[in-house]
């Protein structure tokens, strides 16, 4: 309808340019009757086209009613076949699971008896079975109590044997080491003059700290170059492994550790000390204690980070010297303990630090094993108590069985003096009847 519609409209564009064209190429006075003859014949044409489009009209709404009847009339039949297929499947479908539901059925009931002969026979396999396990067990129960009583008294005894002696050898080391220490100091002052270069002096530091963790701690009690701070790039030169707060171990708290070593402070104040001035060896232990601040804050700063480690760090002091120099200032130790946090020790005192994190560790693993032996012992004490409910168990089947012997030898010893009457006198049988032989039968125990 559209279409035809701008058909119309353009026909009519059309004719109205053709007679405007006409219009203008005519002479003035026909232009008034021309434009009147072709209005008229443009009423005439908008009648025909008028006419035309209402007959379109009719004809398009019939065609319409036709289709739309049919369409009706094709989906009914469509609903209609439909539903006859549907209700034709849904009746094969209920036959199928009737006959489904039918074979299941037979098939639970055969499966519902073979499983009550099997488990009938399971039962009478299980009777004679826990019957010879009694009987068994019995007879090994206390072969068994003695093996098991020998195994943990020789497993405690090597186990504590064993420990005890590892405490003893590093009581022992630590004494060596300790000598060795005094000794060494002796020749401490001699090796501080020859170290005049800062990065030498660091690094002996380093290496006389790395020493003195290798000799008293093992390898996997402590580690070099740690990053103590997340997201940091500052490394501690060492830090101690302490367990932490994860009763599974894995969790692992640091002890940082750090040498320093102030040797042109410490010089200085050798030298005013061996001039006799006074004032400058005041002055030089005023230096030394503001560069020992200043490399406890730097301490502080750099590696503390609870809880990834302790809330205190170690300043390690190569020298006995200079560590007593320290030692001796009044509240320096106080002041960097409570404000920096940190700890200063020497050679002596921090191979004694370290020889008592190491009996802490010998002793924290002590308890671990220890603990495992509490568990064992429990789970022994547990069977223990099982043992003895199926020694009761078997106590009471034993005298049930013990009576029934009785009786039965009791029966025994009945038929046998009839038995010797019968031999001895064979053609009395009035004497068999005094027994109690002759009528009635004589009871077993069938048990």
């Amino acid at each position: 309808m559209t279409s035809i519609m701008l058909l119309i409209i353009c026909m009519i564009v059309v004719i109205s340019l053709v007679l405007i064209i006409l219009i203008i190429q005519r002479k003035p006075e026909d232009i008034e009757t021309k434009i009147k003859e072709n209005f008229a014949d443009l009423e005439k044409h908008a009648a025909n086209i008028e006419s035309v489009v209402k007959k379109e009209f009719s004809e398009n709404r019939r065609e319409y009613a036709d289709n739309s009847k049919s369409a009706r009339e094709e989906l009914g039949a469509s609903l209609k076949d439909f539903g006859d297929s549907l209700s034709k499947r849904i009746a094969e479908i209920a036959g199928m699971q009737k006959n489904q539901l039918d074979s299941f059925s037979k098939q639970l009931l055969d499966m519902t008896r073979l499983n009550e002969e099997k488990l009938e026979s399971m039962r009478l396999t299980m009777e004679s079975r826990l019957s010879a396990i009694q009987v068994e067990n019995s007879k090994k129960l206390d072969q068994m109590r003695a093996t098991v009583d020998e195994k943990l008294y020789y497993t405690l005894e090597t186990r504590l044997g064993e420990s005890f002696k590892q405490v003893s050898e590093r009581l022992e080391q630590v004494y060596k080491g300790l000598g060795e220490m005094r000794s060494l100091a002796t020749g401490v002052g001699d090796l501080k003059k020859v170290l005049t270069n800062v990065k030498t002096r660091g690094t002996w530091g380093e290496i006389q700290l790395g020493a003195l963790l290798e000799q008293i701690l093992s390898q996997d009690q402590y580690e070099a170059n740690v990053a103590t701070k997340k997201d940091s790039r500052e490394r501690v030169e060492f830090a101690i492994k302490l367990p932490g707060q994860d009763p599974m171990g894995q969790h692992v708290v640091w002890m940082p550790i750090d040498a320093k070593f102030p040797q042109e402070d410490y010089q200085r104040l050798i030298d005013a000390q061996e001039a006799a001035d006074k004032d400058l060896a005041e002055k030089s232990l005023k230096n030394l204690e503001i560069r020992i601040k200043a490399e406890a804050k730097d301490i502080r700063e750099k590696y503390i980070c609870p809880p990834y480690t302790t809330d205190f760090a170690i300043m390690f002091i190569p020298t006995e010297g200079l560590y007593a120099e320290i030692i001796r200032r009044p509240g320096l130790c106080d002041i960097l303990q409570r404000e920096y946090r940190v700890v200063v020790t020497g050679p002596t005192t921090l191979a004694a630090l370290l020889n008592s994190l190491q009996m802490g560790f010998k002793t924290l693993a002590i308890e671990k094993r220890s603990s495992e032996i509490w568990q064992l012992l429990g789970i022994v004490k547990s069977e223990f108590k099982k043992f003895g409910d199926i020694l009761e168990k078997t106590k009471k089947k034993l005298d049930e069985a013990t009576k029934s012997i009785e009786s039965a030898e009791i029966r025994t010893r009945a038929i046998e003096r009839s038995l010797r009457t019968v031999q001895e006198t064979p053609s009395q049988p009035s004497e068999l009847t005094e027994c109690g032989l002759n009528d009635e039968p004589i009871p077993i125990a069938n048990d």
